[in-house]
């Protein structure tokens, strides 16, 4: 049964924040969609079109784009946050010294914050007074903006502390184009999402380096093989990476031209220095900050990671892509099953 149709504030108005406030608005939902530039704004409600960062769809009069923080979250208990991992303990504390009542996030990023190696949804618990906080909901799955702004089919996952809100959210957005499944390992559905950026990374450089679909079969499989390990040292359920969260959103990244990862890292394949890969994209690329949390978590867990450090020397030690794969490749033999049964084993420890 659908949720009451009510207020839904989405903060951030780049291609995925202004995708899902299609989903809410096929909905029937009003939604108040936030952006920081007035004239951004002033184009997105006259035009009804967001062409800066989702071209060609067309946006129906129950979204409504502002720059006031205190217009777009009045009357609402439901807050979507559509912005960069690094902006989101700024964009909390804003929202924070606004927000007067309690409120349901329901966080859409994919990424873990260096140094203090947190997901987003403990970023988000860490900066909003409990009283202030009914649950922190992540959304995530195979989901590209460009796609679900069409209504092509699209199918992803919702997590939270308590199911009940995970269901509610799932009301919010489930309609005939936009699938919502609920799964209860929020810590798997999180790293799923993050790490599998740093892959997508990889697998564009592969690309780049015109070494084929061998190649990238390879890294998408062992890359899933890494993040399965370092998410069960971590509590997640290592059958969450089967599924949407996992292995679902590592193919589309992988393997699309819509992904920003895979772009960032085909560009750097070809010989593009990371820097001015970073400035030509204009949108963030999630994956080489998260290269950086994932190479700490490595060592903190005693992950075995090994795309993951050849990605962290070629985006931060200058190693040479070309000499990255190679060795890769001229790693120490190892068998395939015995990998799988140290994951299994490691869930069963827990």
């Amino acid at each position: 049964m659908q949720n009451k149709k009510e207020k839904i504030a989405v903060i951030g108005s780049g291609s995925w924040g202004t995708a899902l406030a299609l989903v809410l608005a096929d909905n029937n939902h009003q939604v108040a969609l936030w952006t920081r530039n007035s004239d951004h704004a002033s184009a997105i409600n006259s035009e009804r079109m967001n062409k800066k960062y989702l071209p060609g769809i067309q946006l129906p009069e129950t979204i409504h784009a502002s720059t006031s923080l205190e217009d777009v979250l009045e009357n609402t208990e439901t807050v979507v946050i559509a912005v960069p991992t690094k902006a989101i303990r700024d964009m909390m504390r804003k929202i924070v010294s606004i927000q007067q009542y309690a409120a349901t996030y329901i966080h859409v990023s994919k990424g873990i914050e260096p140094d203090s190696l947190m997901r987003i949804s403990e970023m988000i618990e860490q900066e909003v007074p409990q009283h202030l906080l009914t649950d922190v909901v992540v959304l995530s799955g195979p989901s590209h903006a460009e796609e679900v702004g069409l209504r092509h089919p699209t199918t992803v996952t919702v997590s939270a502390k308590n199911m009940k809100n995970a269901e509610k959210v799932q009301d919010l957005f489930m309609n005939q184009h936009f699938r919502v499944y609920t799964n209860p390992d929020l810590i798997g559905v999180e790293i799923g999402g993050a790490l599998k950026n740093i892959i997508a990374l990889a697998a564009g450089i592969s690309d780049g380096l015109g070494y084929g679909d061998n190649a990238k079969a390879a890294l998408i499989t062992r890359g899933l093989s890494e993040i399965s390990r370092l998410g069960t040292k971590m509590g997640a359920n290592p059958l969450t990476f089967s599924g949407l969260a996992g292995i679902g959103d590592l193919i589309v990244t992988c393997t699309s031209v819509h992904s920003r990862n895979w772009r960032a890292g085909n560009l750097l394949g070809k010989g593009q220095k990371l820097e001015d890969v970073l400035n030509n994209m204009g949108m963030a690329v999630e994956g080489v900050r998260t290269t950086k949390a994932a190479h700490q978590l490595a060592k903190k867990y005693q992950a075995n990671m090994p795309i993951t450090e050849a990605l962290y020397g070629i985006l931060f030690n200058g190693v040479n892509s070309k000499a990255a794969v190679d060795r890769l490749m001229g790693r120490l033999k190892t068998n395939e099953m015995e990998d799988l049964v140290d994951i299994l084993s490691e869930q069963l420890e827990q």
